[in-house]
């Protein structure tokens, strides 16, 4: 088993593996080094691409597909660098909430304030946790998240899933990609990362998977990613939003259930009965609900624009 030694008082940093992230594509791995500050207390920094195909990286504030991919990672990162966690064990989200402060570009490098509580074990090894996450650049703060998750190990996986544990079965039985919705509407700039597709009953989507993005599937799993689920939820609300383009500053996301590749899955939006302002996003696959998010809005221009420098008065 890997496992980076520190004790519980250290401050001196320790690399990050890029097995730890879970991710294959050494581009794709955005954590670089982490710290144990307390029992369950944590710093992890991370670097942000100056430019990337798929994330938004310049002048317009955080990306909060990229916000929530580094959260992500920072939960594999902690629960094999920290809670004894083989690799190859399976972590699962529960919940998932973000908000994002305003930042009038995206930072490079950022630090991740982390305290892990509710923490379950079996033995010594960490069996469940939820993280509360601070994200700052400097002194400025970047974002807030409060994440559950779960893991599994590899026989209890299996159990689990059944028939779609076999990573190879559940990809030959995935549907092909059924054509996107115009990328303007889901508010992306190609129509090759639009994980959406249009219907004819108002505000409902059919969820549209290709197993062949670098970047959403940077390696063969064996059902939808959560990430994609996320995306999806931004997607729908940006489509379902009076105002475009429309950022996604915050959520409210529940998993409740695997997505599968072998049956169409539908993103439907309504208004969040419980929060008016907001926009809530279901996921149903085979009429159970998979997925919940609501979502709040803002005005990306003119967020943009509130951000951007002002010209003053004075001599050239």
């Amino acid at each position: 088993m890997i496992r980076i030694a520190q004790d519980l008082t250290s401050s001196s940093w320790a690399p990050v593996p890029q097995s730890y992230s879970h991710k294959r594509n050494a581009d794709e791995t955005l954590l670089t080094s982490w710290q144990r500050t307390g029992p369950d207390r944590f710093l992890i920094k991370a670097g942000w691409p100056g430019d990337h195909s798929f994330y938004t990286t310049g002048a317009d504030g955080t990306d909060p597909l990229l916000f929530s991919e580094t959260v992500r990672q920072c939960l594999p990162v902690l629960s094999h660098a920290a809670y004894d966690v083989p690799l190859g064990h399976h972590l699962l989200w529960e919940t998932y909430d973000y908000a994002l402060a305003e930042s009038p570009s995206a930072p490079r490098e950022i630090t991740l304030h982390i305290d892990c509580t509710d923490i379950s074990r079996r033995g010594t090894r960490a069996g469940a946790a939820t993280a509360h996450i601070r994200a700052l650049h400097g002194d400025s703060l970047i974002g807030t998240a409060t994440t559950r998750f779960t893991i599994q190990t590899p026989a209890v996986y299996r159990r689990l899933r059944g028939e779609y544990a076999d990573v190879a079965h559940a990809l030959e039985r995935r549907l092909p990609p059924p054509a996107p919705l115009p990328e303007q509407e889901a508010g992306r700039e190609r129509p090759y990362d639009v994980v959406l597709s249009p219907t004819d009953i108002p505000g409902r989507h059919q969820l549209r998977v290709d197993t062949g993005h670098p970047v959403l599937f940077d390696h063969p799993v064996d059902h939808v990613p959560g990430i994609l689920l996320l995306d999806a939820a931004r997607q729908a609300a940006h489509a379902a939003s009076r105002v475009r383009p429309a950022q996604p500053i915050g959520m409210t996301t529940r998993f409740f259930r695997y997505v599968e590749f072998d049956a169409p899955c539908w993103i439907e939006t309504a208004i969040d009965p419980a929060h008016p302002d907001r926009v809530l996003v279901t996921a149903w696959q085979n009429d159970k609900e998979c997925f919940t998010a609501s979502v709040a809005l803002a005005d990306a221009q003119a967020t943009s624009a509130a951000n951007a420098p002002h010209a003053g008065r004075g001599a050239a």
